[in-house]
């Protein structure tokens, strides 16, 4: 059956043009990127792998299509190095997204045509030089400049030319007067999540000063970790909207299936309609999260029962917890959070669920369960533990304002499907039984002064920001074993004294190429699927 080479993973490796060929559009994804192409700025909120990346290059390949009517050109731009600028300049993280930008308009422009003039406005993309198709400008080099400092930390980096936000505004409204382009529409992916804290209150401090009629900004970034700073009030600069895909939707199973069948082959897909139960347990398991769904078919080999139930307890039981527990790595003042939300999660909230829904069947009842409520409150680390869960997606946050019994108020969350199934002797035969009874409305209730609340609000310290250059250190002498690639990208890189995490982000495709049968194409493919994942595990 399929390997993981068979399925694209991430949206990072899809071609722009082939990306709406691969689109399952639930009715919610419309509504977002609609709303992504409306004039009011938008930030997506999402578990990895939920799909904001490619919702954001769904919108962006649509208004590209479309720009000769209506004149909305979009600009997606990745923040993903973000972690990686250490230079002295206090001002380094704004010049840095400055030169970054105008980088990407220049390139946007040169690529649909519209860079033929040397105005001054866009003189000012290029770092007040005369446009050079097909060349780096000053903006690029001075970009590329601070993402190489991680490996000369306190450098000083000339950064002459990037302009501030109020003239990068105004060139913007200029060009869009001299183009006839009626707006411009910037796409902002990895936005957030991988900053420092100050670099997050500086990104959106930014997001909130680019606005006028002729710009709009859009963001997408992980929930629990993300910092909005005191300057940005979510009503006023921006609508946020939560990435996730409701199990409960009569469409949910279709839809998965979908995504699927984009990438699959003839083979696949007839397994697939075979072992329909057996599918549908992974595509639940998931919660709604495409990308788990593809590496857990990819991993199951075979859709026959003992393959899928055997991935269903592994992967939920050990990947998904690992990658959670990581984040104590790069978030160290949060470790405690980290380590109860799991000893939470793990010990009260699963036992909890599958008590009440062993009752339940035993009494012959219909309803099912997988959800919680926790009192509004309860102590703020507990709700900072919770937040920092919805990060890799174990639990999902659905609805604040929920009324329970004795008429108090709460929030309710959703465990994920997966790690709730893996604990089971049949992990399809509880899925199965699960979905048929599942309601939103029968939910386990954790008061303000629930034992395990009180003790964590006792014993948790203030939250430490983490010192980011340390981490960024210790991450980059890690081993390649820790990163996404497959056997034969990992021995590949290894037969040329490719080892570590800073050997990969440090090397070029001409080193790539000293490897055996490893030429241009395939030397660039490598460079690639290696810098993506670098840089998500730096992010987290």
């Amino acid at each position: 059956m399929s390997t993981t080479s068979q399925f694209i993973i991430r949206t990072e490796d899809i071609k722009p043009e082939n990306i709406l060929d691969l689109f399952v559009g639930t009715d919610r994804d419309l509504a977002i990127v609609a709303a992504l192409k409306a004039p009011s700025p938008l930030i997506i909120e999402g578990s990895r792998g939920t799909g904001k990346s490619f919702l954001l290059r769904v919108c962006e390949r649509q208004q590209l299509l479309a720009f000769a009517a209506d004149r909305v050109l979009p600009v997606y731009i990745s923040f993903a190095k973000s972690s990686l600028v250490h230079s002295k300049n206090p001002d380094q993280f704004q010049h840095w997204m400055l030169a970054r930008i105008c980088s990407r308009v220049n390139r946007v422009l040169q690529g649909t045509g519209l860079l033929q003039m040397a105005s001054p406005a866009l003189r000012l993309l290029s770092g007040n030089e005369a446009p050079k198709p097909a060349e780096s400008t000053r903006l690029e080099e001075i970009a590329k400049a601070y993402e190489a400092s991680f490996r000369s930390p306190g450098i000083e980096i000339d950064d002459e030319g990037v302009p501030d936000v109020e003239d990068f505004r105004d060139a913007m409204e200029d060009i869009c007067r001299e183009l006839n382009i009626s707006r411009i529409n910037f796409l902002f992916d990895e936005a957030a999540h991988i900053f420092r804290p100050e670099q997050q209150r500086q990104f959106f401090t930014l997001f909130r000063d680019l606005r006028s009629p002729y710009l709009t900004c859009n963001a997408a970034v992980y929930p629990g970790v993300t910092v909005y700073g005191p300057t940005f009030e979510a009503i006023h600069d921006a609508r946020i909207e939560s990435l996730h895909r409701e199990i409960s939707d009569p469409q949910y199973r279709k839809q998965m299936r979908e995504i699927i069948f984009k990438q699959a082959d003839s083979d696949l897909q007839v397994e697939i309609e075979r072992n329909g139960e057996n599918f549908d347990a992974l595509a639940y398991a998931v919660s709604g999260n495409p990308r788990l769904l593809l590496r857990t078919v990819a991993l199951a080999v075979t859709l026959r029962s003992a393959p899928v139930q055997a991935v269903i307890k592994e992967f939920y039981r050990t990947a998904v917890w690992s990658e959670h527990s990581g984040l104590a790595d790069r978030y160290a003042g949060h470790r405690r959070l980290i380590d109860w939300g799991r000893a939470f999660v793990e010990g009260t909230a699963i036992p909890d669920a599958l008590a009440k829904n062993r009752s339940w069947k035993e009494e012959g009842k219909s309803e099912r369960t997988c959800f919680f409520w926790v009192d509004r409150d309860a102590p703020e680390a507990v709700r900072e533990a919770l937040r920092l869960l919805t990060y890799t997606g174990i639990v999902n946050k659905l609805d604040s304002g929920v009324v329970a019994t004795r008429r108090e108020v709460g929030t309710r969350y959703a465990l994920n499907i997966g790690c709730l199934a893996s604990t089971e002797a049949s992990p399809i035969a509880f899925i199965t039984d699960l979905r048929a009874g599942l309601t939103v409305k029968r939910f386990t209730e954790y008061g303000a002064n629930f034992r395990a609340f009180v003790d964590l609000a006792a014993e948790v310290g203030p939250v430490v920001e983490a010192d980011l250059s340390a981490i960024i250190t210790a991450q980059l002498q890690k081993p390649l074993s820790v990163l996404e690639l497959s056997d034969y990208q990992r021995n590949a890189l290894n037969n040329i004294g490719i080892n570590t995490i800073g050997d990969a982000l440090s090397s070029t495709e001409e080193t790539f190429q000293k490897a055996y049968y490893i030429g241009p194409k395939r030397s660039r493919r490598i460079m690639n699927v290696a810098t993506a994942a670098v840089l998500e595990y730096l992010s987290g």
